[in-house]
């Protein structure tokens, strides 16, 4: 019932509007064209005036009911994201004051050389300084905007410090999953043939880098003021790491690690505070559709300090003693039951 009375809304419109047209044409007739297409020319010369008008104080209105929702009030979490937000502000002041400017003297220009008895066009078809000053400007402009852009992706590309935290990011539909090194600050090698059953990140357990790695779901811990490198990867369709909080995001594509590295400046706690929001979270979500799950991949980040962060990375168990509980320090598990697993791991091995 709702889409038959949207439909006859519609119709209801198209309808008015040619009635419209239409008394206009008979208005035109009875008072002759001339006279009618001067009056039309009038109108819609203030009516450009109109809508410049209204459209200005839309643009301010919207800013003044919208801002405060956007990422930018309470700012970048991370040092990296306060050089995209300067950048990104630099780039709204330039683009902005050329759009005010244009829009203002496009309508007036409108209103004021309105079509009048005794006023003769001025053709101006060409002028080589004019051409010169708004192709050289712009291009002056975009290129300084490029070159920041650039150097800011160079560097958070780029090799990550040495004291860097790492952490694997690995995505598939519809999830994330995360990896940090053990002690040995190594991670350990993967291959995507061992992907089966608990071994959901298909590691390599032949190699030793990869005994102490551990494994966690769907949440993330970092500390703060400790730089972090992520290596990204994903396991069936190309997926994106978005980081909103933190101004970042990098494609995670299959068969070919991508890095990027930040600075995490405040924990979740002090986030909660600077938001005012006592339910804030930072969260990793996938900026790339890749299916019809995309709406639900999304990741918590805990940001909390290099202490807290100790504790719960002592308090993981490595996925290694984890699939093979055997292995683990202490472990004394029953002969038959060593065998069969043993047997178990050879076979992993195999494929």
């Amino acid at each position: 019932m709702t889409e038959i009375l949207l439909i006859a809304i519609v119709v209801m419109i198209f309808v008015v509007i040619f009635q419209i047209a239409k008394a206009s044409e008979y208005v035109s007739v009875l008072k002759g064209e001339e006279k009618a297409r001067k009056q039309n020319n009038k109108i819609n010369a203030f009516l450009l005036i109109a809508f410049l008008v209204l459209g200005l104080i839309g643009c301010w209105w919207c800013n003044e009911l919208y801002f405060n929702k956007t990422l930018f009030p309470q700012g970048a979490a991370s040092e990296h994201g306060e050089k995209i937000d300067l950048m990104l502000y630099i780039t709204i002041a330039v683009t902005g004051l050329v759009f005010f400017i244009t829009q203002i003297l496009l309508f007036w220009f409108a209103f004021k050389y309105q079509e009048k008895d005794g006023r003769k066009a001025y053709y101006f078809p060409h002028n080589n300084k004019l051409e010169l000053i708004w192709t050289t400007v712009p291009a002056i402009f975009l290129t300084v905007l490029v070159v920041f852009g650039l150097k800011y992706w160079f560097k958070m590309t780029g090799e990550a410090p040495k004291d860097s935290i790492i952490v694997e990011v690995t995505g598939h539909q519809f999830g994330w999953e995360f990896r940090y090194p053990g002690p040995d600050k190594i991670l350990g090698k993967k291959d995507y043939k061992l992907t089966k059953g608990a071994n959901s990140l298909g590691v390599d357990f032949s190699d030793p880098t990869s005994h102490d790695d551990i494994h966690v779901g769907a949440t993330m811990h970092l500390p703060v003021g400790k730089p972090v490198k992520m290596v990204i990867n994903a396991q069936d369709v190309i997926h994106d790491v978005g980081l909103p909080h933190f101004r970042l995001k990098m494609d995670a594509v299959p068969g070919i690690p991508t890095t990027l590295w930040f600075t995490p400046k405040y924990t979740t706690e002090e986030m909660k505070v600077r938001t005012g929001n006592p339910n804030f979270t930072y969260e990793i979500s996938c900026d790339q559709m890749c299916g019809k799950g995309h709406f639900s991949m999304r990741g918590v980040i805990i940001v909390e300090s290099e202490e807290d962060y100790k504790l719960w990375l002592a308090s993981q168990k490595p996925e290694y003693f984890t699939i093979f509980p055997e292995k683990a320090p202490g472990a004394t598990p029953a002969a038959d039951t060593t065998v069969a697993k043993s047997g178990a791991v050879a076979a992993m091995m195999e494929n």
